[in-house]
């Protein structure tokens, strides 16, 4: 394409809308149905259990340390089927671009996408374009959908927790957020956060065999763990101890945390994985993601107790204090 920015007439439906798609969209997807059929996708699924989970993501900015709101899109999408206990298959991906937006960034944003797909090993089988007038849509807006399998097994959900369960995360937390509101910021420091963002599939994946002593997991976005696990014991009769010393955090996201006054317990992860299980299952569960990248960081970070409705974190102090929901929006569109 020889324009570099986009224009109104991209939306339009004529000839700029099908050189979009034709030229930047289904290249990168290696899709060709979606030259054929572009509002609809047939899915020929093995298994007969599918979950289906769908998205939208406003992340300013657009391009962060780590990633960019296409590969974020992607990883938000299958960590919300992977945490259900599934394993990604078919994703949709809708844009809505904003006039003026350089094609340039377009094309590092789908590049992104197409990457973070192929990594996760599912298809883009469909999507939309719409474009608005500029002041609309603060550059680029993405919506997706994404289907996937169920892993035989698991049977998740709050209800199955019990006191004593171990309670694990795959990684350091914060990161995404923090990277997100350091460059808002304007905040360099070496070393600073790296976002997170990635797929969790694998991880779930890994302890198939053990799926009958997990009891619940869920990707702490939004709210961060405390929101995650806040949710876990609301109106329930179990509670939550964290235990401060075994949390991981990097060092970068800590700094930029320390120097904004913020908690990281409420900040936003978007590759971690949080995971109750029977404590006999712990020391395994955590062997297996110790051989994956993306659980090379993998700890024990608490127990299940019988503090009805109460998540407490242990200090390093030796203190109690209470871990609370965030109050209002801590961190503005972080995904």
């Amino acid at each position: 394409m020889s324009e570099t920015i986009i224009q109104l007439a991209h939306g339009g439906g004529g000839r700029l809308s099908r050189r979009l798609i034709a030229e930047e969209i289904v290249p990168r997807f290696g899709m060709e149905s979606l030259r054929d059929l572009p509002d609809a996708a047939e899915l020929k699924p093995e298994a007969k259990r599918l979950l289906f989970t769908t998205d939208s993501f406003v992340v300013q900015p657009l391009e962060f340390p780590g990633g960019n709101i296409g590969d974020l899109a992607v990883h938000g999408t299958v960590n919300d089927l992977a945490v259900c206990g599934g394993r990604p298959r078919w994703l949709s991906l809708s844009l809505i671009l904003e006039e003026g937006l350089p094609l340039s960034r377009l094309r590092r944003v789908l590049d992104s996408a197409a990457a973070a797909a192929a990594q996760c090993g599912l298809q883009v089988v469909t999507g939309d374009t719409k474009v608005v007038a500029r002041g609309q849509a603060d550059g680029l807006y993405i919506n997706s959908a994404g289907i996937g399998e169920m892993f035989p097994g698991f049977d998740l959900g709050p209800g199955r927790v019990r006191p004593g369960d171990s309670v694990l995360v795959s990684g350091p937390l914060g990161d995404h957020g923090l990277a997100v509101m350091a460059v808002r910021e304007g905040i360099r420091i070496e070393g600073g956060p790296v976002s997170d963002t990635g797929p969790v599939h694998r991880l779930v994946q890994a302890i198939g065999e053990l799926a009958p002593l997990v009891r619940f997991m869920r990707d702490p976005t939004r709210g961060g763990a405390a929101a995650v696990l806040n949710e876990l014991v609301e109106q329930r009769d179990v509670g939550v101890e964290l235990t401060e010393a075994d949390i991981p955090v990097s060092p970068g996201t800590r700094a930029v945390a320390e120097m904004l006054g913020l908690d990281v317990l409420q900040v936003a992860s978007e590759g971690r994985l949080f995971l109750v299980c029977a404590p006999e299952a712990a020391e395994q569960i955590m062997a297996r993601w110790h051989k994956l990248p993306e659980g090379g960081g993998a700890a024990c970070v608490g127990r299940i107790s019988g503090e009805a409705g109460r998540v407490i974190l242990v200090t390093v102090s030796g203190g109690r204090r209470l871990v609370d929901v965030p109050q209002g929006e801590l961190l503005p569109r972080i995904c």
